[in-house]
């Protein structure tokens, strides 16, 4: 391509000269605009919108708390231990069931090591749950128990013939009377007499296993100081003739063996005596004698 030819392509009439100019007038005007003004939009603040933004933010860093926060886990004694807590700490079904077995023998673990040997757990597993177990206060004073014990026992024999200790009827008991006992506070007095209430009255000594929170040493110390005199005066269930909902409230009763009773003597007719009662399905035989005595058979 000869340079005549590539000069031909810029030979302009005069007015193509003009529309060129004014061309490069307004791309030059353009330009400097763009430079100089500030086309960004207005944002017009809305009072309820920062509103909801600022509550957002504070759902999310919530949000994100709870994810990075781990759940706290309160002391608690061992030998209460649920299925589900037991679950959450790591525990398998067989490991649970094993402490539930134990403790049906009315029987208490009192330190980690004892709940390992009972429960199979791995060293592990104990390491991370023994530092959230909690026992009885008796159980970290064994040391001051035990020489509690054999001062009394020194004062027993000392004035064994100047003094002999009066047992008072269980049912006669006030709150004043069993916080006297060693091992029992406000909290375990006041639960005694709640459940003295509830039964109308105790029928034996026995009875004291079946409170929570009393442990075998503290029930021997009742013994020595109390008893039950005499049955106390109290209106007795007639099995016969109390309606369902009657059974169904009655301490050693739950709603199904209720059911069950119910369901018997429809069947059966009258329930004789206690032996009749421990053929229904559910009664506790282990209870059967306890039980008599708090119902009419006539």
């Amino acid at each position: 391509m000869s340079f005549k030819t590539i000069q031909s392509y810029f030979k302009f009439t005069k007015e193509q000269r003009t529309g060129i100019f004014f061309l490069f007038l307004v791309i030059v005007v353009m330009q400097l605009v763009c430079f100089f003004v500030d086309f960004s939009a207005v944002s017009k603040e809305y009072p309820e919108k920062q509103k909801w933004l600022s509550l957002q933010s504070e759902m999310d860093s919530l949000i994100m708390d709870a994810k990075n926060s781990k759940p706290k886990i309160y002391l608690f004694n061992p030998n209460f231990i649920t299925d589900y807590k037991g679950y959450k700490l790591g525990m398998s079904v067989q490991e649970i069931d094993r402490l539930l077995a134990f403790r049906k023998e009315n029987k208490y673990v009192n330190s980690p090591k004892e709940f390992q040997n009972v429960t199979k757990v791995s060293d592990s597993l104990l390491h991370v749950m023994a530092p959230y177990f909690k026992f009885p206060d008796w159980v970290n004073n064994k040391k001051y128990n035990t020489k509690f014990k054999e001062y009394t026992s020194y004062q027993n024999q000392a004035f064994a013939k100047k003094e002999k200790i009066v047992l008072i009827d269980i049912n006669q008991a006030t709150k004043e009377d069993l916080v006297k006992i060693y091992g029992i506070g406000d909290a375990i007095s006041i639960r005694i007499l709640k459940q003295k209430e509830l039964l109308g009255g105790f029928v034996s000594m026995e009875q004291m296993k079946e409170v929570w929170g009393l442990s075998p040493e503290v029930i021997e110390n009742l013994n020595t100081h109390f008893k039950v005199s005499i049955v106390p005066d109290f209106k007795k269930i007639d099995i016969n003739n109390a309606s369902l909902k009657e059974l169904a409230q009655f301490y050693y009763f739950r709603y199904s063996l209720a059911k069950e009773i119910v369901t018997y003597r429809s069947m059966k007719g009258n329930i004789k005596n206690i032996e009749d009662l421990t053929k229904i399905k559910g009664f506790p035989v282990d209870k059967a004698n306890l039980i008599g005595l708090y119902l009419d058979f006539n």
